[in-house]
């Protein structure tokens, strides 16, 4: 027998190994692929940054050309205006030498008296006037270029620095209110980060992150600490991965190993398979339908009829005056199990959850509809009756509103009822520890204490809920407050229990 029990431990080990070495295998073709894809990308990349950098290298090869071009220009019209201006001097000065050497020919006093203004036009000449000095020189070195220190840096390329990974620190992480605070550090002091980019995931399976059948990566980005806080989460998986990775200003880094955390809480939709005909119910909202079922009803009437079947005692207490479908067993269950039970009918406007509570300590919240005349919210053991209303059974405990023709306020067992003389809150808080046997209500947004019963549960659990004329509304997911359970620790002396309702008027 032992050699048996061995083998089958062996045996799970085993395959939860292969199980392990195929995930890893579906990592590893996973990265091959991302090497393969992010290769062609930073090729890609690579070839736009260099064309980027020809362009510029040509916009400024073009600004330069340019340049020279305009200065070559400027000097050469500088130098033709200077040219052309030399060549008209010359040519006056020729004509007035020319003149002057036939005035000094005249040998007569009074016809050489008519050239006297001769004189006048030989001083005035341009020739005089006239710079014989370069406006410009010839010397174009100013335009000269000297890319050796830009040869040398292009020289030295390189890939861009990428920061190391970060670690994150199991230990530092708090999973708590349905929040978690993820905290991680770099191996060695970088100044160069700028921001860090953190990515979370909800799965059912513990150890590495699975590459299959998981959901999408989602992603917090511009983090400028070591540390950040996931608040207001619904915690509808057993865990969640978590990776970090850092930024500078140019470049993300490498992920940090991956970090699984648990986040275990109860969820739960409403059964809507046993729920009453006159209840809609829908995942996790339920309202009262003073129409619902009626065909049905009016099928099994038939039937029943055809039976002889006759329930006085329930008959002013239904719409139509005929009992719910007949209960049908399976095997050699009882009929009330969940699963083969009937549905609640009568006045047992009645709804219970589809998950069973069998250990643990567990945290639900529900708000009612303003107008909602009556309600009861509360645990019941999976053979409460189709007939049975939630707190009149020695199997279901619960608190009661009740807002049609007077307020009432009260826990209820076993038919006795405890009045409540407190308000009713907005949002009731259900805290319910199995293996404690407690079951506790609390104001959800202030967490005052509303009532505790103390008991020994012996059957597994369901939540449960009554309404009629209104509607109620279902927050699951969640995990037991810290507050509340603060206050477990000091309840012990305020609580009220099962049996205290013994000696209460009975409803």
């Amino acid at each position: 027998m032992n050699s048996e029990k061995t083998l089958q431990r062996i045996i799970s080990t085993l395959a939860n190994k292969n199980d392990e070495i195929q995930n890893f295998i579906d990592t590893l073709n996973h990265t091959l692929k991302g090497v393969q894809a992010n290769s062609s990308n930073i090729l890609s990349e690579l070839d736009e940054e260099f064309d980027s950098l020809y362009s510029i290298l040509d916009e400024v090869k073009e600004g330069m050309i340019n340049s020279i071009k305009q200065e070559q220009t400027r000097k050469s019209q500088e130098l033709q205006s200077q040219i052309s201006q030399c060549n008209n001097a010359l040519e006056n000065s020729e004509e007035l030498l020319e003149f002057a050497t036939r005035s000094l020919d005249i040998k007569e006093p009074e016809e050489f008296s008519k050239y006297v203004c001769v004189y006048h036009r030989v001083t005035m000449a341009s020739a005089f006037r006239l710079s014989l000095k370069p406006k410009v020189s010839d010397n174009m070195t100013h335009l000269m270029v000297d890319f050796s220190q830009e040869r040398q840096m292009l020289q030295t390329l390189k890939f861009l620095p990428v920061p190391k990974a970060p670690e994150i620190d199991p230990v530092e992480c708090l999973v708590a209110d349905n929040s978690v605070t993820v905290a991680w550090r770099m191996p060695e002091e970088d100044n160069k980060i700028d921001h860090f980019i953190l990515e979370h995931r909800k799965t059912n399976f513990d150890g590495l992150p699975r590459v299959k059948d998981e959901q999408c990566w989602e992603i917090i980005d511009n983090i400028k600490g070591t540390e950040y806080t996931l608040s207001g989460l619904k915690f509808d998986s057993k865990y969640m991965n978590f990776r970090v990775r850092a930024c500078n200003k140019a470049v993300a880094g490498e992920y940090s190993d991956p970090v699984t955390l648990e986040t275990k809480a109860l969820n739960f939709n409403l059964d809507n398979s046993s729920s009453h005909l006159n209840l809609k119910v829908e995942d996790t909202c339920v309202e009262w339908d003073p129409t619902g079922g009626k065909g049905q009803e009016s099928k099994i009437k038939g039937k029943e009829n055809k039976g002889s079947v006759h329930v006085t005692s329930l008959k002013k207490h239904t719409r139509s005056g005929t009992p719910s479908p007949k209960r049908t067993s399976v095997g050699s269950r009882p009929p009330a199990v969940r699963g083969s039970r009937d549905r609640f009918t009568g006045e047992s406007y009645t709804v219970l959850g589809d998950t069973a509570i069998e250990s643990g300590q567990h945290y639900w919240e529900v708000k009612a509809q303003k107008d909602c005349k009556s309600y009861s919210v509360g645990v019941a053991y999976k053979t409460l009756g189709k007939f049975d209303q939630l707190g009149k059974t020695n199997t279901s405990w619960c608190i009661h509103v009740n807002n049609w023709l007077q307020n009432t306020f009260a826990a209820k067992h076993n038919n006795k009822v405890k009045a409540l003389d407190v308000t009713v809150p907005e949002k009731i808080g259900v805290f319910c520890d199995f293996d404690g046997g407690q079951l506790s209500f609390y104001d959800a947004n202030s967490k005052q204490l509303l009532y505790s019963f103390k008991t020994k549960f012996t059957q597994p659990l369901l939540p449960g809920f009554m309404v009629w004329c209104g509607g109620l509304s279902l927050s699951t997911g969640m995990q037991v407050p810290s507050a509340v359970r603060t206050l477990q620790k000091s309840e012990n002396g305020m609580t009220g229990s099962a049996s205290s309702l013994n000696n209460v008027v009975t409803q």
